[in-house]
């Protein structure tokens, strides 16, 4: 609940944040991942056993990737079609609108960075003398988590638009979502009775809803770095899954369940190849959906524990 309480702080600043420090408050929320999934990588690599481990890690990722995605999907296109429509699809592409979103971007390079820190965080960590270097970083790690959750609280508040969006939407904005976060925490839930683990452990995986730099370092606080690296690698998966999966749902689904694999990041990472296989309605819908359900990550998570 602390972790809510600073990014309920972080909104109420944001709403009087100067607009043009936005980009330092995404530089700071970018160092402070980067600084926590590196103490990741170093606590993992200290561990003993760890890389003969990485497999059994790797399978139970692509499970918590595949239950959550394919219930979201589900949930997603059955809810649309009943209270939305079927949606238009769209073959040619468009350009990206340059105001689409004033949120932080979690942009390509953001996939490799994390993958890189958390690289060489393990490296370091299976080192003892760099591993006793690296040991201050990984007992602050917690507070950094708290600069985060209120520099991510700050970059909502600057959302100055977003109440005309909802009000002109109104409650059908939150029927994606909706649907995305009942579909991700049922397959949680799956998740954690096939591989034996405690419900609420693997629902709050789950609950990363794709934010995987967020939702590792959180639970790797949480619940330890074991199913943090988990939450990291399934989450990370479906980011990059979505990719793949948004030209077929477009072409075999209705156009808002594009949305649905991409989760929190349809607002920014996701958001190109939605804007190229749907229409300017699921464009809103799929920005909107980013920001309530980047929104939800910490809630979620921190309400598992």
């Amino acid at each position: 609940m602390v972790t809510i309480a600073i990014m309920v702080l972080g909104i109420g600043i944001g709403r009087i944040f100067p607009a043009d420090h936005k980009g330092k408050n995404e530089r700071l929320q970018l160092v402070c991942t980067l600084l926590l999934i590196f103490s990741m990588g170093a606590t993992l690599g200290g561990r003993d056993g760890f890389f003969s481990e990485l497999l059994f890690l790797g399978a139970r990722s692509f499970l918590f990737f595949v239950f959550p995605t394919a219930f979201s999907i589900a949930a997603v296109y059955l809810l649309t079609r009943r209270f939305m429509g079927q949606g238009v699809q769209k073959e040619a592409s468009r350009g990206i609108p340059e105001d689409t979103s004033d949120t932080p971007k979690r942009s390509d390079p953001m996939v490799l960075m994390a993958l890189g820190a958390l690289i060489l965080g393990i490296i370091g960590g299976a080192f003892p003398a760099v591993s006793r270097i690296l040991s201050p970083l990984t007992a602050y790690s917690q507070w950094i988590l708290y600069l985060l959750m209120f520099s991510v609280g700050i970059s909502v508040g600057l959302h100055k638009g977003i109440l005309a969006e909802i009000r002109r939407h109104h409650i059908k904005i939150l029927v994606i979502p909706l649907g995305i976060i009942i579909g991700s925490l049922a397959g949680g839930l799956l998740c954690g009775l096939i591989m034996h683990y405690p419900l609420n452990q693997a629902i709050s995986v789950a609950g990363g809803l794709g934010w995987y730099s967020l939702s590792g370092v959180a639970i790797g606080n949480f619940a330890g770095v074991k199913l943090g690296s988990i939450a990291f690698l399934s989450n990370l998966i479906r980011e990059i899954g979505a990719f793949f999966m948004i030209p077929f749902l477009s072409r075999h689904f209705n156009s808002y369940t594009c949305i649905a694999p991409a989760a929190a990041t349809s607002e920014d990472t996701t958001l190109t190849m939605i804007i190229r296989h749907t229409n300017e309605e699921t464009v809103v819908f799929s920005v909107l959906n980013g920001i309530l359900c980047s929104a939800f990550v910490p809630v979620l998570i921190s309400l598992c524990y």
